[in-house]
Formats: structure tokens, C-alpha cells, sequence
């Protein structure tokens, strides 16, 4: 007899096998019960004839409850109308801590109620297929940029500085100094791009935004790619072809996850390059078009970028922001000194902004001129400002949100299921 998990069943047909896991539910229609078992790695169900196991296995059946832990054993047989196609004869089972009161029941529950057992939803079929696709995305990202000869190095959390604007910084104390938890790895990717050529950095960033939107986290995690020698147009391709990899491995490799939350296959098998790219004054013209009452100069929220990217049946790019609106450190495009030499795309479906990306002003002089506009500190950048003296070279880089991404390849209406515990505004437990 073999111990096994449930992912490994169709293996062990025919043999005596014992599984580890959780009751997920069970009932009885007469002398036959049904149990649905759980291991992390799938759902199984389990038989229990009443005449063919002793009296006190089926005495002991009748007590389960959900989420109780158990051991089963017994014979693995196929059955096309079973989840996977295969279930266990139930033969015995050893009961591990029996539940009392499990909160989360299948009648519905509120939102609110169920993040603050989220430690509890974690275990539902649906948040369980979330984080099972969002752990394939990870895996994606991580294997794209190694095949691509990206090295990846870490980035601090705590920083002395601000990159994304001095509102949105969480601000601590740091041994008699001030700190911040960093919003980006972005200005140390530069320096990392520097030393490798082709540089990543992924991990969790800080931003004190209040805002309460679907699309919003105070902790989020962050790819930020950096290439040396890489201008714009190279850095929306490498930006493009990220998305597309990313969907192809997650429709090759977790489409029953996508089945389970009834996600709309046919969209997501739409994203093929190359993406459509507008300039930000081509989708002004077009947003006054429609109605929006915006000016050039003003940033897109929720409603423009839905808008502009409802025009498109995959991501768009959007390039050639107003230099007044976007971070110190991108450069300016030599054409036209109003914009940058920065793009965003824009998810379908309503999913707004998930990459953000620039080529990276390389002249000092200017940058230290921008950074006394921004009013920062210059002694707090002097190790940035060192990469512009000794061999400074055209370089760029972005920062995919990966919370952003899971919510649209799985079609989530708010951003707090994308990652196992949220924290918002009003959210800091469990």
C-alpha cells in the first residue's frame, strides 16, 4: 500500500492506496456515503458502502465534519462522472482532529466576513484555483527571464528614498534615522543592470495610497526588469513578449484552475503580438471624442484606461506620457521635450495599467536638476547619480504588477483575492 496524493491517482488504478487530507464535504443517501476529500493537490471522492466496511467505519463516517483531518484507504477505480475520472472504495480511515464549527459553510457569505477568515477561505475550490494560477505565474516570470539570461538580484525594502512620488511612502523609524519601505526596486535595478547587462528584481513593494479601488493593495509584488543598452521600442517587446508567455504556460499548464473559476478561455487566447501602440495624444483625441472631459497634460484614472483599452481585444501601449506627470528619472523623448520615453499597458476587460516602463534619462546634470524640481534630497541619490559618471549607456526597464495580472488572466472582480492576504486601507489582520 502507498501512501499518495490525489494528483498521482490516476497512476494507482486498481491498487490499495492511502491519501492524507481534509474532509472538503460528505453525505449519505441510505447505506452508501460519500465523502469528498481534499489534499492541497486536488479533490477526491470517496464510496462508503455500509456492508462492505465494519460498523464502526461507518459509525465513524457519520461523525465527520468539514474540514476534519483524515487518512483514507483504499482501492482506486475508475469512474468517468468522478472529478478526474477516478474514486476510492473506501476500506477504513483514521480520523487526525475532528472540526467543530467550521465558520465558512456553502450557504454565501459577505465579503467582509469572509477576509477576516481568510486564513480559513484560503482552503475554498475558487481561492485555492486562484493562488494555484498565481503561483504559475510566478513560475512563468521567473523562467522567462532566466532563459533570457536575466540575472536576478534583490532589492532592500528599506530605503532612504523615494522613487514614485514622497506621498505614497510608508515611513519608519530606522535606528535614530528616517527609512521608508520601498515602493520599487527600480533605481537599484539600474545599478544592477549596470553590473549584469540584463537584470530582474522581484519582490514586495510598499505604497501609502489611499485609495479603496478594486485595483489598489498597500503590499504588492513587482517585477522590475532593467536592460542596458535597451531603448524604448526594445523595452515595449520585452514587455509584450512577457505577457504573451505568461498566458500561453498558464492556458497550457492550469486550465482546469481557469475551468473551476469559469473564466472566458477564447479572451485570454486572444493575447498574441504584436500588441497595438498608441501614443498618449492619439488616445486623448480619441477619449475628448467619446465625450471624457480631459485635457492633454491630465493622467488617465480607472475610466479612461477601460475606455481606451475596451478599443482592443489584447493589451495596448500606450507611449509618450506628458513629462509633467511622470518620475524624475525618465528621459525625455529628444523629439519632444513635453514627453517621455515611457509606455504603459493596459489590460482588456476593465483590468487597467499592469506594466509601466520608461528608457531612463542618462545625463546627469539633468537628473540633478529634476531631483532639486521634485525637491528630494540629492545626498539620498548620490549612488544614483554615481551610475551616470562611470559609463553611463541608453538603458530601460518596467514594473509588472503581478496582483494586476492575476486578477485579469483569472478574471477577478477585485484585486484582495489575487494574493493570500490582502492589505489595504482597512485591512492589516489576519
Amino acid at each position: 500500500m502507498q501512501n499518495i496524493r490525489i494528483n498521482q491517482i490516476k497512476d494507482f488504478c486498481d491498487n490499495i492506496v492511502k491519501i492524507n487530507g481534509w474532509v472538503y464535504n460528505s453525505r449519505r443517501s441510505g447505506k452508501i456515503g460519500f465523502l469528498t476529500l481534499r489534499d492541497g493537490f486536488g479533490l477526491l471522492q470517496c464510496i462508503v458502502v455500509k456492508n462492505e466496511v465494519s460498523e464502526e467505519t461507518f459509525e465513524n463516517f457519520k461523525k465527520l465534519t468539514q474540514e476534519s483531518s483524515i487518512s483514507v484507504i483504499g482501492k482506486v477505480v475508475k469512474n468517468d462522472r468522478a472529478t478526474g475520472g477516478y474514486e476510492i472504495l473506501l476500506e477504513s480511515f483514521d480520523t487526525h482532529h475532528l472540526s467543530k464549527d467550521y465558520p465558512i459553510t456553502p450557504k454565501e457569505h459577505g465579503t467582509e466576513f469572509l477576509m477576516s477568515n481568510r486564513h480559513l477561505w484560503l482552503r475554498s475550490k475558487r481561492q485555492h484555483a486562484i493562488l494555484k494560477i498565481r503561483h504559475q505565474i510566478i513560475k512563468s516570470i521567473r523562467d522567462y527571464f532566466d532563459m533570457n539570461d536575466f540575472t536576478l538580484v534583490d532589492t532592500p525594502i528599506f530605503t532612504p528614498s523615494a522613487a514614485e512620488g514622497t506621498s505614497t511612502l510608508f515611513k519608519t523609524e530606522y535606528f535614530g534615522k528616517d527609512a521608508f519601505l520601498a515602493q520599487t526596486g527600480q533605481l537599484y535595478g539600474e545599478a544592477s543592470a549596470m553590473s549584469f547587462g540584463r537584470h530582474y528584481n522581484f519582490g514586495p513593494c510598499f505604497r501609502a495610497e489611499k485609495s479603496k479601488t478594486r485595483r489598489h493593495l498597500t503590499e504588492f509584488w513587482m517585477v522590475e526588469p532593467e536592460i542596458a543598452y535597451c531603448e524604448i521600442e526594445e523595452d515595449m517587446q520585452w514587455a509584450e513578449n512577457l505577457l504573451i508567455y505568461i498566458i500561453n504556460q498558464v492556458l497550457d499548464k492550469r486550465l482546469n484552475e481557469l475551468n473551476i473559476l469559469e473564466r472566458d478561455i477564447d479572451v485570454l487566447r486572444k493575447v498574441k503580438g504584436p500588441f497595438p501602440r498608441v501614443s498618449y495624444t492619439e488616445c486623448i483625441d480619441q477619449l475628448q471624442k467619446d465625450g471624457f472631459n480631459i485635457q492633454w497634460g491630465d493622467d488617465f484614472g480607472s475610466p479612461e484606461e477601460t475606455h481606451i483599452a475596451n478599443q482592443y481585444d489584447c493589451p495596448v501601449i500606450v507611449h509618450r506620457f506628458p513629462s509633467d506627470i511622470k518620475a524624475f528619472y525618465m528621459k525625455r523623448d529628444p523629439e519632444n521635450e513635453k514627453v517621455v520615453l515611457g509606455m504603459d499597458i493596459l489590460a482588456p476587460e476593465g483590468y487597467g495599467e499592469i506594466v509601466g516602463g520608461s528608457e531612463r534619462e542618462t545625463d546627469i546634470e539633468i537628473l540633478i536638476e529634476r531631483i532639486k524640481e521634485e525637491k528630494l534630497n540629492q545626498s539620498d541619490y548620490d549612488w544614483f547619480l554615481d551610475l551616470r559618471k562611470y559609463g553611463s549607456v541608453p538603458h530601460s526597464g518596467f514594473g509588472m504588477g503581478l496582483e494586476r495580472v492575476v486578477a485579469w488572466i483569472c478574471g477577478l472582480s477585485h484585486i484582495r483575492e489575487t494574493i493570500p492576504f490582502a492589505r489595504t486601507m482597512t485591512r492589516l489582520n489576519p
